[in-house]
């Protein structure tokens, strides 16, 4: 049969190379319609067999193949080949289906998992099988009884996209004969369970140590044993000779291996095999369906017995001959030696679906149904036996998860429950990480694992053993005794409740799964993997060169390179996990191993973790991230120590997740068995003792960290010396103890403690472990007596909310060898006094209630100490503060105890501990505080004369402090802020009356816009400051005006006190970073703007600061080059001269133009400057020509726009070449060096890194000009209308070209050249001059004109929103005399428009300045001002407010070009019958009958009119009813109201509180007692606009 495919294929298929290549079109927009046939009918035996060529990874799913018996010259081709009916057969993935239905779940290969260059094929059999053949190997029948006349189907289907026939014929000799042995072994396995070493004569297996010499000398020294792979099949008896010149493959060698490995491995565990002559097989106990042995004599199956040597074998055992010095293979017990294989019974709950050979239980309907989903195994488990699962397949959308157990019930009889917990008979079951026995929670915490957690692959297992106890292994480990004693006739029962779906039994014939349980059968062959080796071989031989590298065997997103030095994950950016290498060697004692980070990214979270474990990186199976591994591992992540999974240590040392690229991190473990960790060089102190000799470098990168490099010993620190806080007596249930010393500072706990304590970083820190279960015998005691005058105190490090009670304190005059440690010290009968809440209590006995203090409201960060005076009494101290005497008449030799019950887990020893030291000084800053820097050279910082009205400031401006209350505190620096520039002050006196703490931040508010008067214009505290915007760190918050940004950022400054320092600065990138005590605690906010002044709030506790910073010195003759995001024309900045060219005016332009290689619709003109998108709404992609040299602006201006689209244009920066680009449909199909923002989003490489950046780029209406800057520092800037929209990306490789998409809506941009204007150039600061000396400027119209571009090559253009308030206008019939003719003033103040101005959401006016509101939301036409109105200077000096009134009332109000009191609006004083009874319509107001009567009522009344600087107040409904109204061009309906913009004489009106009675704040700037203003000053009020707002 000709090797080729049909020319009738799928509609998608291109034929090439005479028929043989097949391509599917379009395969990254579509993934079906891929299937192609041979030319003819299958021959019997023959071997149909492609080579994928080409795969893409833009779907899920591959190649499928199969027979089918439907002509192709007359098919109807499907989209896939399931589809295909009629006779077809299918493998996919790795299922079997016939006629788009399922036969076999799971056969041979995974179809999916083949890469480009493997070959698969499709066979029929002489006896009418299904055989598919993968890269030459058989696997097996897939299916039987297929007809004949069959052809092969090949479907390009998802990843795979071309293929290639290479051949159609029989297998070769040798390939049948491996086939008929195949199938032939294939069907005698089915039948058996496990496989033991049988039959062997001692000429052929002399024992282990003679199966591992002879493969030594066969093939070479075995440094690793390889993992086979699932497809290939075990040989299931050892060959007849082992000769030395045998040669073995490698799969038959890890075979033999691993089938003595099995034995040896199960009869340790069953007592059973003995090693050496004569040894005597275990009777098993049952009979045997052994079916195989050996060839050679001297072997007995089936039941019969050999006599061989002192050996006798038994009935059921499979034994080996053995002589005087051969060793003897004793079979095991139970179903060792039994083909009665483990199976699912048939029997099982309602939603129950069992397959592959009752191997598999699956639950039907997962997403309806979460329980009923019961299997038991087909017969009880022998003793021993080990019964063993895989999470196949989970769902999202329970509670709980899988549960499994053993039960007394046998399934022929049971009536299966909707749980197995329901059960009340006979039955123990796992469930979370607790026992239930017959349904009743025996043991809450039985593991550290809960079974809710594991993930899809994971393993679960559990033996009954010979003993009667109940043991439970996750993914290989045992998790220790369940119950202690079950019955004798158990089955193994399964519950796929909540989440588990799908599991499949796991036997142990399965290498890999064998291989995954922890390598526990790889430790009966090396004692030594995971275990502490002899102390000799830790030195290293001097004379051989030992040098640290990486381990070959990493995790799989991770690589090793450089030789072993270097370890990376080359996709950082899509994955952040499954990064760990370990070394390749143990550590020595005192060998520092060190990494440098080379390359971090700043997509995840997280960073680097680093520390040891005791398994042996050969044998491990790698987790996804080193802290999920249970056992011998010690990894210090953040700034915490974690111990097998667990936290050990809170605050530690150092946070790892602050690293950047440069910075070294290091572990060492000492030979005292201490480890200790290094950052760049500098020790953070033991973290953990008792660490075993033997133990492997771990690396994590994971998150942030892309790349490290070991670093040579020449590179390293010197290796700090021995400190005294290392224990000198260990105990045996704690990590580390300390025993008593004489120095002042050497209080520790004692290493005798409560049995669920825990003491760890030096004997200076206790927990309490299983903190959720466990809520006493916790107690914790000094290692030696208190000192007269001493003060013993602690720091609450962590509490849970699960118990009732807290923390108690106290003395005891017993010594803690003496001391039988109680549930809680309350218990003890004598000698001890404790504080418990509120009550002293004297040996168990309340002596004292309603103490100073009560220990059960502290909270996290609280500290406790205790004193006993030279007098004898006892005192308390909170938080530094002396509560008064406890209790009297103490002895002078006192222990200090705590006791961690209830809600307290975790406390520290403070280094305010010592005799006679009560300083406030406790939190972690202060204990590791980093080495105080000198200020910079140059002029010392001062604080500005402007300040809150509570603070005086003293010492020309370096010192703070504020006289009284708790607020009123801000102050800020002299001068702006210089990039880079630190400013930092000292905390020089707290006062503990007052709570919250020192707030410190970067505003753009320059404090000469203050009033003269420090009372007024400042809010109370910074995070009410938002009258221009403010970034500030309060506590861990990092606040925006008042909004929360972020949380957790860093170290809380509420946790500051005397002499600990925090500074800010604003760096290069636009990022505001925070320092404590000189630690960078990393960006805080992003996107500052560059004018920034630094602002600190002296609030509650904290009372007085000094600057401890300095400005640093500029050059006599240098010129500060100004800001692109100046407000030189903004509200409130009128008198400011304009700046002139920003930063990118220094640099030479160079002429940009459109590349002439683009997307297909694009169509270029006038000379390359302006690109049109000619049809369709992609296929728009252009690049520039040119690269984008360093600090220059590319701007380009939107030209047209098309309303039938939706969506818009994208821009961004690639950084190859685009000359041969092969351009795609759109910009977010670029996956390569590419940096893209959409929308209000940053992508890089298709993915997103950023949201909520700048304006919605989906909203810029025509004439918007937008541009891209790379500043010197690698970050890209976009600017929106000139105006800097701060830091987009970072790490912008050199060259990079421009990139935009004309995409949707946007049809048609041109590159704004250098006569046209540009940010800084000389017409915007002309027209900005000009437009200055406007008296009716107001609110934003300064900024639009001062940053949009110019009217020539910028016609006013509205958005949308602006549209349909213009119709709504036109629908009220006003006269065009009534508003101003130049439609430039008419401004949108929908959040589109408003942010693309960049406006602020409060400025001032007037004299003296007062606050208003922009109003957002509304819509403004400007109206024309009166000749007879003042509009000079004077203009300048009034106030800006609104006015809501209702549509009826407007033509009036317009006809008298001022608000008065008469109107219908509900700011009238007396009540005018003007409305109708809905409140929206005003039928008498053009009444010809009643209108003079009222004028003249009018006429006599007082005018009062109400305002209000917010349409907040004055946009409300009761103010401005809503109307309803079509409109004309979408005929939809919408709600609207309406609303005047006024100016308002200073003097002429009266601020008062609001009159609805509101509680909440109508608006955050302004107080609900001074949001109303009225006035009675006909003259006082001058109409500037007309607002509408539209819902």
């Amino acid at each position: 049969m000709a090797a080729e495919l049909h020319p009738c294929s799928g509609k998608l298929i291109g034929l090439s190379n005479s028929n043989r290549t097949a391509q599917r079109n379009q395969p990254v927009q579509e993934f079906n319609h891929g299937l192609v046939l041979s030319r003819e009918p299958l021959k019997d035996r023959d071997v149909f067999t492609v080579r994928i060529d080409k795969k893409v990874n833009s779907w899920s799913g591959s190649i499928e193949i199969g027979v089918t018996s439907l002509d192709p010259a007359g098919l109807d081709f499907p989209s896939s080949a399931t589809g295909l009916k009629g006779g077809s057969w299918i493998v996919s993935g790795c299922s079997v289906l016939r006629d788009g239905r399922s036969v076999l779940e799971e056969y041979g290969r995974d179809l999916d998992q083949l890469s480009e260059g493997d070959r698969v094929g499709i066979q029929r059999s002489t006896r009418g099988e299904l055989h598919l053949w993968v890269n030459g190997q058989d696997c097996g029948a897939a299916a039987s009884g297929l007809p004949t006349g069959l052809w092969a189907v090949v479907d390009l289907y998802g990843k795979c996209t071309q293929v290639t026939v290479v051949s159609c014929e029989p297998p070769s000799l040798a390939e049948r004969d491996t086939e008929r042995e195949t199938v032939e072994e294939r069907e005698q396995e089915d039948e058996e369970e496990e496989v033991v070493v049988c039959g062997v004569r001692e000429e052929e297996f002399g024992g282990l140590t003679s199966a591992v010499n002879l493969a030594a000398a066969t093939n070479g020294t075995l440094e690793e044993v390889p993992e086979l792979p699932p497809t290939n099949n075990r040989p299931d008896k050892f060959p007849n000779n082992l000769e030395p010149e045998t040669v073995l493959t490698e799969h038959q060698l890890f075979d033999v291996l691993n089938n003595a490995i099995v034995s040896l491995y199960r009869s340790e565990d069953n007592g059973g095999g003995d090693l050496g002559g004569g040894g005597i097989g275990r009777d098993s106990g049952t009979g045997s369906r052994g079916d195989r042995g050996s060839s050679s004599g001297g072997g007995s199956v089936n039941g019969t017995s050999s006599d061989s040597g002192g050996g006798t074998g038994n009935t059921g055992s499979v034994n080996s001959p053995a002589g005087g010095g051969g060793a003897r293979l004793g079979a095991v017990t139970g179903g060792m030696l039994t083909n009665d294989a483990l199976l699912f019974h048939e029997k099982c709950g309602t939603l129950i679906k069992l397959s592959n050979n009752n191997k598999t239980a699956e639950r039907r309907r997962p997403l309806d149904e979460f329980n009923n989903g019961v299997v038991m195994t087909n017969r009880p488990l022998r003793h021993n036996e080990m019964f063993e699962i895989r999470i196949d397949k989970l769902v999202d959308k329970w509670s709980g998860s899988i549960e499994i157990g053993v039960t007394t019930h046998n399934p022929n009889n049971l009536d299966y429950p909707a749980t197995m917990t329901n059960l009340r008979s006979g039955t123990i079951m796992m469930s979370g990480c607790g026992i239930l026995t017959n349904g009743k929670g025996t043991r809450r915490e039985y593991c550290e694992f809960s079974l809710d957690e594991l993930q899809e692959g994971d393993h679960i297992g559990l033996m009954h053993k010979a003993s009667g106890a109940l043991h439970f292994y996750i993914n290989g480990i045992d998790q220790g005794v369940a119950a202690a004693q079950t019955p004798a006739v158990v089955y193994a029962v399964v519950d796929l409740y909540g989440m588990a779906v799908k599991v499949t039994i796991v036997h142990n014939h399965n290498h890999s799964d064998r291989l995954r349980r922890n390598n526990a059968i790889m430790r009966a062959l090396s004692p030594d993997v995971g275990r502490p080796r002899p102390a000799h071989s830790l030195t290293p031989d001097p004379d051989t060169p030992d040098r640290l590298l990486f381990h070959s065997n990493c995790g799989q997103k991770a690589a090793i390179i450089s030789e072993g030095r270097t370890a990376l994950r080359p996709h950082a950016t899509d994955d952040f996990n499954h990064g760990v290498v370990l070394s390749g060697r143990p550590l020595h004692s005192n060998e520092v191993f060190q990494v440098r980070i080379d390359k971090m990214v700043d997509k995840w979270a997280g960073s680097i973790e680093i520390g040891v474990t005791t398994h042996n990186p050969a044998y491990l199976q790698l987790p996804s991230t080193m802290t999920n591994l249970r056992s011998g591992t010690w990894m210090m992540t953040g700034n915490g120590v974690m111990h097998n999974g667990t936290t050990i240590l809170d605050e530690y040392g150092h946070n790892l997740d602050r690293l950047k690229a440069g910075d070294t991190v290091g572990v060492v473990r000492k030979e005292d068995g201490s480890l200790h960790f290094f950052v760049n060089g500098v020790a953070q102190g033991p973290a953990a003792w008792n660490v075993p000799p033997s133990v492997y470098a771990v690396v994590d990168l994971y998150g942030q960290a892309a790349q490290a490099t070991i670093m040579d010993d020449v590179d390293l620190p010197p290796l700090p010396e021995d400190s005294s806080e290392g224990p000198t007596v260990m105990s045996p249930s704690s990590p580390c103890s300390v025993a008593g010393g004489n120095s002042a500072n050497d209080l520790r706990f004692h290493q005798l403690h409560g049995t669920n304590a825990v003491i760890t970083n030096g004997g200076r820190t206790a927990l309490r472990q299983n903190c959720r279960s466990e809520f006493n015998d916790a107690i914790v005691i000094s290692n030696r007596c208190l000192r007269d005058g001493e003060l013993f105190e602690i720091v609450i490090q962590k509490m849970v909310d699960r118990w009732s009670g807290s923390i108690e304190a106290g003395v005891t005059a017993i010594r803690p060898e003496e001391l039988e440690f109680p549930n809680t010290m309350t218990d003890i009968d004598y000698d001890t006094w404790m504080l418990s809440g509120t009550a002293i209590m004297q040996d168990g006995n309340t002596m004292r209630n309603n103490y100073g203090c009560d220990l059960d409201t502290l909270t996290t960060g609280s500290r406790i100490g205790m004193m006993r005076s030279a007098t004898g009494d006892l005192h308390y101290y909170i938080n530094g503060v002396d509560q008064g005497v406890a209790c009297t008449g103490l002895p002078p030799d006192v222990y200090a105890v705590i006791d961690l019950y209830g809600q307290c887990v975790q406390v520290s020893i403070t280094s305010s501990s010592g005799p006679q030291d009560n300083s406030l000084c406790t939190s972690n800053i202060t204990e590791k505080s980093f080495p105080v820097h000198s200020p910079v050279a140059g002029v010392a910082h001062r604080l500005h004369s402007k300040h809150g009205k509570n603070v005086v400031l003293l010492g020309e401006g370096c010192q703070a402090v504020r006289v009284g209350g708790y607020a009123h505190g801000i102050v800020f620096s002299a001068k702006e802020l210089k990039t880079d520039e630190l400013f930092e002050v000292k905390i020089d006196e707290v006062d503990d009356q007052w709570s919250g703490s020192l707030h410190m931040g970067l505003t753009t508010l320059a404090p000469p816009e203050l009033p003269s008067c420090p009372m007024s214009g400042l809010s109370p505290s910074l995070t009410q400051l938002r009258s221009k915007v403010t970034w500030l760190l309060a506590g861990s918050e990092v606040r925006r005006n008042g909004l929360l940004q972020r949380q957790n950022y860093g170290a809380s400054l509420d946790r500051l006190t005397v002499g600990n320092r925090v500074g800010v600065k604003r760096c290069s990138d636009d990022t505001m970073h925070v320092l404590i005590d000189g630690e960078d605690m990393g960006p805080a906010a992003t996107a500052v703007a560059k004018n920034v002044y630094a602002v600190l709030d002296l609030y509650g506790r904290v009372t007085a600061v000094s600057i401890v910073s300095s400005s640093v010195l500029e050059d006599a003759g240098s010129v500060k080059a100004p800001s692109l995001s100046s407000d030189s024309c903004s509200e409130g900045e009128e008198d400011r001269t304009p700046v002139e060219g920003g930063e990118p005016a220094l640099v030479p332009n160079t002429v940009m133009t459109f590349l002439e290689n683009h997307g297909k619709n694009i169509q270029l003109s006038h000379e390359n400057l302006t690109a049109a998108r000619v049809s369709s709404y992609n296929q728009g992609l252009l690049v520039t020509a040119q690269p984008l040299p360093r600090q220059q602006l590319f701007q380009f201006q939107i030209d047209r726009l098309n309303a039938s689209w939706t969506s818009s244009l994208s821009l961004g920066v690639i950084g190859h070449s685009p000359d041969r680009l092969n351009f795609p449909s759109t910009a977010c199909c670029l996956k390569r060096s590419v940096w893209l923002l959409q929308r209000d989003s940053v992508f890089h490489n298709s993915l997103k890194i950023c949201e909520n950046y700048g304006p919605n780029l989906d909203t810029c209406p025509e004439g918007t000009v937008l541009g891209l800057l790379v500043d010197g520092n690698s970050c890209l800037h976009l600017y929106v209308n000139g105006m800097d929209q701060g830091v987009a990306a970072q790490d912008i490789p050199t060259p990079c070209y421009p990139l935009i998409d004309l995409y949707g809506q946007c049809e048609q941009v041109t590159i704004v050249t250098n006569n046209v204007a540009t940010v800084g150039g000389e017409s915007i600061k002309a027209r900005c001059q000009g437009d200055m000396e406007k008296a009716d400027m107001v609110d934003g119209i300064k900024e639009s004109v001062c940053w949009m571009p110019h009217p020539e090559v910028n016609p006013n253009k509205t958005c949308e929103y602006q549209a349909l308030c213009s119709r709504f206008k036109d629908l009220l019939t006003l006269p065009d005399g009534y508003f101003n003719e130049d439609a430039k003033y008419n401004l949108c103040y929908c959040e589109s428009c408003h942010k693309l101005r960049g406006d602020e959401s409060y400025y001032k006016r007037g004299e003296p300045p007062r606050d208003y509101a922009l109003p957002f939301g509304w819509c403004r036409f400007a109206l024309r001002i009166k000749p007879h109105c003042d509009v000079s200077n004077s203009f300048k000096q009034w106030h800006i407010a609104y006015h809501g009134t209702s549509v009826g009332a407007l033509r009036r109000t317009l006809d008298h070009a001022q608000l008065l009191s008469g109107t219908s609006s509900i700011f009238s004083v007396s009540p005018v019958k003007t409305e109708g009874p809905n409140g929206y319509s005003e039928p008498e107001e053009n009444s010809s009958n009643s209108l003079p009567d009222r004028d003249r009522e009018r006429d006599r009344e007082v005018p009062r009119v109400q305002l209000s600087p917010t349409m907040r107040y004055s946009g409300l409904e009761m103010f401005a009813p809503k109307v309803q109204f079509r409109d004309p061009r979408s005929h939809c309906c919408h709600q609207a109201q309406v609303g005047f913009q006024v100016c308002v004489r200073p003097g002429s009106y009266k601020v008062g509180p609001q009159t609805l009675g509101a509680i909440e704040p109508l608006d955050p700037r302004f107080s609900n007692t001074e949001i109303e203003w009225i006035t009675k000053d006909q003259g006082g009020t001058l109409l500037y606009g007309l607002l509408i707002r539209v819902e």
